[in-house]
């Protein structure tokens, strides 16, 4: 039988040893990982939104925005605030950015999709789509620098556009399969209002 492992097997303790103490003892902790500082911890990197696909009820095209700063056409809309529902997030950002007023029973929802982020490099966007035609006029404001209406069969007509990977990917698609074929897809909400000043 092999001996018990004795404190002059190893070299002597930094600390002192335990009372009755016989294992090995461990002068360093340099092999140990070092605690992740809380700025380089893993973050979570899906970046949740509400997007409205918005179409006009007279000629049927979309609208697309682009955000200040940026370069990527993209559906209205945005982020999540904490313990929002998808369709308040996004009846409060066509509000925002669009000075449009819509009856949170208006949007007919589409899914829940994920694409990497336009703008926000390294993250996924999961978006709640929601589809609204509308007669209303919508006016440029917060956030949003530019508007164009595009027929979504042919967006690039007349000229191309920097499409966000969830619009390329997701919505234009999304509005052939689900929308264009469709009836109830282009009345017009009895609720799209703009909002008053």
């Amino acid at each position: 039988m092999r001996a018990p492992c004795s404190t002059s097997d190893v070299a002597p303790p930094e600390e002192p040893v335990p009372p009755g103490w016989r294992g090995p003892l461990i002068r360093s902790r340099a092999h140990l990982p070092t605690p992740a500082r809380p700025d380089t911890m893993p973050q979570n990197r899906e970046i949740r939104v509400a997007a409205a696909m918005l179409t006009r009820t007279d000629d049927g095209k979309m609208l697309f925005v682009r955000k200040r700063g940026t370069s990527a056409f993209m559906q209205p809309g945005g982020k999540l605030e904490p313990g929002e529902e998808p369709v308040d997030a996004l009846c409060r950002e066509l509000r925002e950015e669009l000075q449009l007023c819509v009856e949170r029973t208006s949007p007919r929802y589409l899914g829940r999709f994920s694409a990497p982020a336009a703008n926000e490099p390294g993250h996924t966007v999961v978006a709640d789509i929601f589809h609204l035609a509308i007669s209303s006029p919508v006016v440029p404001a917060s956030e949003i620098e530019e508007i164009v209406w595009r027929h979504p069969g042919a967006p690039h007509e007349p000229g191309p556009l920097h499409l966000a990977p969830l619009t390329r990917d997701y919505v234009l698609p999304l509005w052939t399969t689900q929308v264009s074929q469709c009836p109830e897809g282009r009345e017009a909400p009895r609720s799209d209002l703009p909002c008053s000043s």
